[in-house]
């Protein structure tokens, strides 16, 4: 998608801090962290949503789950804790349309998230 600033990322057309990258995925520090950690979780496939996933992309989804868990774990977040969020649409809170995971540590949260 030629407007989708997440596709710009993964494409390196747009400058980040990539944190994690294999052919699947790339994983980028948040530009505006809500933690001590924030790390972005992106696809490298455009999907604007959850919504949008299809059975296609069965493997795609959970290689992003276990990724988050290495990520976590190589940060040293699984000892006290982390969080794995989806927003989803705009009352979810999906600012940027393609499907993308926010890990989240460093920190207590709390809950309900508001």
């Amino acid at each position: 998608m030629a407007d989708c600033i997440f596709c710009k990322i993964v494409a390196k057309e747009m400058n980040s801090k990539i944190v994690y990258e294999d052919e699947k995925i790339m994983a980028i520090e948040d530009i505006n962290p809500v933690a001590p950690v924030h790390i972005l979780i992106i696809p490298k496939k455009h999907i604007a949503s959850l919504d949008a996933v299809t059975d296609e992309d069965l493997e795609l989804m959970g290689h992003i789950q276990l990724t988050a868990s290495k990520l976590a774990k190589k940060l040293g977040l699984n000892q006290n804790g982390y969080r794995l969020v989806n927003n989803c649409g705009s009352w979810g809170g999906q600012t940027v349309f393609h499907i993308h995971y926010h890990l989240l540590g460093g920190r207590a949260f709390a809950w309900p998230p508001g």
